[in-house]
């Protein structure tokens, strides 16, 4: 691992693993880093979006690593704030479903994380953008559009600080039981009608499950999982079907590879698990966007 300098600590307090505990962790956090001969400034976010004016002002300021320990929307925010600088971006677990975290390995304990972080090289990836109705937002992970996003939506902040992962089954079971709405998809060219669109980065999904398993960060597109009809029989069997890491071989469901997809119609959006509000909008891929730290063996 390079010698960093001037690196910065960015945590949220109030995320999933951290929030019982802030302190404590924060502290155990430290001490782990100082293994890797990192002392960090520990700087705390106290709202939504706080997290990218705190990397901006800690790049301003002559930041050379900027670590993040929080949820997937606090990782969000940070790349928001280092976009398109070339400072590194490092990531703890913190969150509910730790999902970058999983992704590369890192676990969701804070001592293996950090171990795992040592051994990490600095790599230039590409992004994700999302534009539409709002200013454009950058994402590392995924965007959806439809059902999954709906979820996210349905999501009761004090339900999910309490349950953590279950307040999105919760939010999500009754789904299951009425019709999907359908939405406008462009994609490579062809216009399709769909119910959920994924595009992915990354293979892992919601902390455990997978979707699109053959995306990577190091890839230069997404990975795109179109999933087709409105009959909520069939939604359930395509959950099924991820659960059993066999979704893309279901009747309806299609992957593919691209670097723009345009959305229409009335459908909600998501992107690294955060609401992104309806449509329309378009994702797009950023390349040579963000220096992230990642495991060697990550491909």
């Amino acid at each position: 691992m390079a010698n960093y300098q001037q690196p910065v600590l960015i945590y949220n307090p109030a995320a999933g693993k951290i929030r019982r505990a802030p302190a404590r962790i924060l502290q155990r956090t430290i001490h782990a880093l100082k293994s890797l001969g990192i002392t960090p400034t520990p700087l705390s976010t106290d709202a939504a979006g706080h997290a990218t004016q705190l990397t901006r002002d800690a790049v301003a300021g002559g930041a050379d690593l900027v670590l993040v320990l929080g949820g997937d929307g606090t990782i969000n925010e940070a790349a928001n704030g280092l976009i398109p600088s070339r400072v590194p971006l490092g990531i703890l677990p913190g969150g509910t479903a730790n999902v970058l975290c999983n992704e590369l390995e890192f676990g969701n304990r804070i001592e293996r994380a950090v171990e795992r972080l040592g051994s990490c090289a600095e790599r230039r990836i590409a992004a994700g953008r999302v534009c539409g109705a709002s200013e454009p937002r950058y994402f590392l992970m995924m965007g959806g559009v439809g059902l999954d996003a709906t979820i996210v939506f349905k999501v009761n902040p004090r339900w999910k600080a309490k349950a953590g992962k279950l307040a999105y089954w919760a939010a999500g079971f009754p789904q299951f039981f009425r019709s999907v709405g359908q939405f406008q998809v462009r994609v490579n060219g062809e216009q399709r009608q769909c119910g959920f669109v994924l595009a992915s980065r990354v293979r892992n999904y919601g902390g455990d499950m997978q979707i699109a398993g053959g995306a990577s960060l190091l890839s230069g597109d997404f990975e795109v999982v179109l999933f087709h009809g409105s009959n909520p029989i069939r939604y359930s069997a395509y959950m099924a079907a991820v659960l059993l890491r066999q979704v893309q071989s279901m009747p309806g469901v299609r992957t593919l590879r691209a670097k723009q997809i345009e959305f229409s119609g009335d459908a909600h959006v998501q992107f690294d698990g955060e609401y992104g509000g309806g449509l329309p909008a378009s994702f797009e891929i950023v390349p040579d966007a963000l220096t992230l730290l990642v495991p060697p063996a990550y491909r």
